[in-house]
């Protein structure tokens, strides 16, 4: 017999995690430590222990609403990515680094391109 684990035993580090981030936020909330420094360190654990990608995936696993809360979070990222490089782009023209912007853009093409085929790929190739 083949017995599945509970979904708290598979993810219980999350759960943890999250938890404990949680805690740490509403503490340093309630000592009146700045919410900026609060915000910059939620984002660099964010990034090394990748604590808010697993949240994204529960939150996208919920049928119909789910990929549409993901998304609608999401695609606003990629907007303001890019609205920050067009700025970083007229300040840079500005002080006559246009040719290293120009490379830098090519770059930037190339890796838009690249996700955009792996996510076309992704979806025509069958995992099983």
């Amino acid at each position: 017999m083949n017995k599945k684990p509970s979904f708290f035993k598979v993810y219980r580090k999350q759960i943890l995690g999250w938890i404990l981030t949680v805690a740490a936020i509403c503490a340093a909330l309630y000592y009146g430590i700045d919410k900026k420094i609060i915000l910059f360190a939620t984002f660099v654990i964010s990034i090394f222990t990748q604590l808010f990608v697993g949240l994204g995936a529960l939150v996208g696993m919920i049928p119909f609403i789910g990929p549409l809360i993901i998304k609608v979070i999401s695609i606003p990222v990629f907007w303001l990515l890019n609205a920050m490089g067009y700025v970083v782009s007229g300040v840079a023209i500005k002080k006559g680094y246009a040719t290293e912007l120009a490379k830098s853009r090519i770059v930037t093409l190339s890796l838009l391109i690249g996700i955009i085929i792996g996510y076309i790929l992704g979806h025509l190739v069958p995992l099983r």
